[in-house]
């Protein structure tokens, strides 16, 4: 059945109707303002999101196996090794083989990709600040857990 064109008023042009009671269409809208503003922060580091994961796990779990970092992250092997390929293409990871296991390579951060991971940290903590800044600290951690749910 066809709106009228006299209910197509300004007063209920923010009204989406029945999806307002969707839950995954609300975690879609927050995705995309939260990946907005995480680009405009990253906008000069040249860095996407997965690339600052794999940095940041790399760097607290040296020589962890690519294989790992796919795994830790929920990254299929090929989107892991593109990655890990175009980090290391600019010196910011290098592979070596495991000494615990030589069918596995070992991944290490680089100097760069020290300092690279360093100032990702720092847009990170402004992003975090803005994004914690819309719930109480009890809030945020409760968003967390019920995130959780959802992706574990």
């Amino acid at each position: 059945m066809a709106v009228p064109t006299a209910a197509l008023t300004e007063d209920n042009e923010d009204d989406i109707g029945e999806l307002a009671d969707i839950i995954g269409f609300h975690i879609r809208l927050a995705h995309v303002a939260v990946y907005r503003h995480f680009t405009e922060t990253f906008a000069d580091l040249d860095l996407t999101q997965k690339q600052v994961s794999v940095l940041w796990l790399v760097d607290d779990h040296p020589a962890i196996s690519q294989i790992d970092v796919g795994r830790r992250l929920q990254m299929d092997r090929a989107t892991t090794m593109t990655i890990v390929n175009r980090l290391q293409d600019r010196d910011y990871l290098r592979r070596e083989r495991s000494e615990s296991d030589g069918r596995k390579q070992a991944l290490h951060l680089t100097d760069e990709g020290r300092a690279a991971l360093a100032r990702a940290k720092t847009a990170i903590a402004e992003h975090e600040a803005w994004l914690k800044s819309r719930f109480s600290a009890e809030e945020a951690e409760k968003l967390v857990e019920m995130l959780a749910r959802i992706h574990e």
